[in-house]
């Protein structure tokens, strides 16, 4: 998900409605710009609609053109800096990874022109009720997860430090906690949720880092003939290796049973260790650092979900923190140094505790 603005949504089908414009000043520049590149193009103008919205404030439209359809992004550039998208699709491209093309890009006024890959998504064709009936798609991901990995260099993007997984972190007390559940936390209830920050970054920062996308999950990959292409990677940072395998299998909006989780992260861990990604040579340990890392992400989307609601009056979103819940609960119940916390937890949302936690949807 962005993680400024997160969870942005991929080009949805049967989306037709032609876009409309708050401000006649950018509508007047966005015809300017669109005119000479529907001669060169070969794009018509007349089929331009509505794609998607978006959690941050990019819109998607769609066109079609003598080439099959193809993807506007508009993005104000006050709002939207436009330029991580276009650096990291050609790092992504070179990388061998299928992503959006750029084939036009007005800087000033945040406007780009893309290939279009596709209207299915990863989660749209998703059985629920099968795992393995999704076994295919996983292993998709997971090489075009270990192919982006392997191109990792560093001091190419910006590093995912502990400055930013604090800033992050900061998001669940300011907008979850004090925000959404209206709780002002006592002095100790705050010890224990900074010890237990600590705790986190702590843990995430000793894993090496790698390319990380940072939202790499079904609804930001789409179902292509020959794999799966990848949207949403504009935030992609340098950071630990446990992240995006984190992503994958405790999704924002999909909750595998333990069983499948473990099938596909030992799947990965066993082709990344072969490619020579710095997984480590113990499952059990690399597994320990991809929950630890999922609950930092897991306290993070809790806290944006949050803002996306009371700040940007996006409520739909708000509606997937019980999901986040209870990952940040199954994975503190785990660890004995994460008891604090999920007492803490279980105070903020009025749970009972009880005196065992079962492995369940993770």
């Amino acid at each position: 998900m962005s993680h400024s603005n997160p969870q942005v949504p991929s080009p949805r089908a049967g989306a037709q409605a032609a876009p409309g414009w708050a401000d006649p000043s950018r509508a007047a520049a966005f015809q300017s710009w669109l005119m000479p590149l529907a001669q060169s193009h070969l794009l018509q103008a007349d089929t331009l609609r509505l794609a998607s919205a978006d959690a941050s404030f990019r819109r998607y439209f769609r066109i079609d053109s003598g080439h099959g359809s193809r993807i506007i992004m508009d993005a104000p550039p006050e709002l939207e800096d436009c330029a991580p998208f276009v650096k990291v699709a050609q790092l992504m491209h070179q990388a061998g990874v299928l992503v959006p093309e750029v084939l036009a890009w007005d800087p000033r006024n945040g406007f780009l022109l893309l290939t279009d890959l596709g209207q299915h998504t990863m989660l749209q064709t998703i059985n629920r009720e099968l795992p393995q009936a999704n076994l295919e798609r996983y292993l998709q991901a997971i090489d075009a997860l270990i192919a982006w990995q392997l191109a990792s260099e560093p001091n190419v993007l910006p590093p995912y430090d502990e400055a930013l997984l604090r800033r992050e972190l900061a998001l669940f007390p300011d907008w979850y906690i004090s925000g959404h559940r209206g709780i002002t936390l006592d002095a100790e209830q705050a010890r224990t949720l900074q010890s237990s920050f600590d705790l986190i970054v702590r843990q995430n920062l000793a894993w090496p880092s790698v390319h990380v996308h940072r939202d790499f999950m079904p609804r930001n990959l789409m179902v292509r003939d020959t794999g799966l292409g990848v949207l949403d990677f504009q935030d992609a940072v340098y950071g630990p290796i446990t992240y995006d395998i984190a992503s994958l299998m405790r999704d924002a909006f999909l909750s595998w049973e333990e069983d499948f989780v473990l099938d596909v992260t030992v799947r990965y861990w066993d082709k990344a260790r072969a490619a020579g990604l710095p997984v480590g040579a113990d499952f059990g340990e690399f597994y320990r650092g991809v929950e630890w890392m999922g609950l930092q992400r897991h306290l993070k989307v809790a806290g944006i979900f949050a803002r996306l609601t009371l700040r940007d009056g996006k409520p739909q979103y708000l509606a997937d923190a019980p999901r986040f819940i209870a990952y940040i609960r199954a994975t503190a119940g785990r660890y004995r140094e994460l008891k604090p916390l999920l007492r803490l937890i279980d105070q903020i949302e009025g749970i009972e505790p009880v005196n065992a936690y079962a492995f369940g949807r993770v």
